[in-house]
């Protein structure tokens, strides 16, 4: 079920490498030791959780990977090229990612079909083109009929929805996700996380989530990188052999329920 080696994986087929990373932050009270060195790799349609407790560095390392954050130590690859160089960020590497965030962070002045299609327009892509990307992208994530819509007139769910589709909307090879559904409740919570695994069938996009539920990355993950506690470090990577697609009612499950159940021991102690 473990495994707490390197995945060997051809050079072509290595979607991130985060190599040797520590992070620290400087406070008023003194250094903060967010992540101690951390190495793994991601390979290219690869679904990863990364799982721990409150406050062991799971966002951290991920504005890490997207760029948002540089490391104190070590490197990150993205698609084979250094997301750093000389203190610079490489924007053709970040180019390849699209974030989602625990907020949908939709522009309330903004209808959703007009949401989705920001980054394109930023891109400089026309008008037609930009409209016809967000009517497919809302097709995809299952919020045709809203594209007229403003975010205050969708649920919490279909917010998010739309924000998963501005993320893809310039076809990145990667998405980070920062508990995306963190905010929802447990109903809506189950059917996003159906969602998100057909949205991943559908485009094999390499997908990093960070998460604190424990069946959530059990559910969505084909490996699960636990974190210890601050300052966060790889205790294990936990390989979810399930086959796809899941349904809901595979958590009830005495092998599901003994990952889960293997993970919150880890966890615990």
């Amino acid at each position: 079920m473990s495994d707490r080696s390197l995945p060997r994986v051809a050079r072509a087929e290595i979607a991130i490498h985060v190599e040797g990373v520590e992070k620290q932050f400087a406070t008023p009270e003194g250094p903060v030791h967010a992540l101690a060195r951390t190495d793994f790799l991601l390979s290219k349609g690869e679904f990863a959780v990364l799982l721990g407790p409150s406050g062991c560095g799971k966002t951290t390392m991920l504005r890490l990977m997207a760029g948002l954050e540089r490391p104190s130590t070590g490197a990150l690859h993205v698609g084979g090229r250094d997301l750093w160089h000389k203190g610079r960020r490489d924007d053709a590497a970040v180019a390849n990612m699209g974030v989602v965030f625990q907020d949908a962070n939709l522009f309330p002045w903004l209808t959703i079909q007009k949401n989705i299609a920001l980054p394109l327009k930023l891109r400089g892509v026309r008008g037609a083109e930009r409209k016809k990307r967000a009517l497919d992208l809302c097709r995809l994530v299952g919020i045709s009929g809203f594209e007229a819509r403003w975010p205050r007139e969708l649920s919490g769910g279909m917010r998010q929805r739309a924000s998963i589709a501005r993320a893809l909307s310039y076809d990145p090879e990667i998405l980070l996700m920062d508990e995306p559904f963190g905010a929802l409740d447990a109903m809506t919570r189950d059917t996003m996380n159906i969602e998100l695994q057909r949205i991943w069938l559908a485009t094999k996009k390499t997908i990093v989530l960070v998460t604190h539920s424990i069946p959530e990355a059990v559910f969505l993950a084909d490996r699960i990188v636990l974190l210890t506690r601050r300052p966060g470090r790889i205790e294990e990577i936990v390989n979810v052999p399930f086959p796809r697609p899941r349904e809901l009612g595979l958590q009830s499950t005495p092998e599901f329920q003994s990952i889960v159940g293997h993970l919150r021991q880890r966890l615990e102690h």
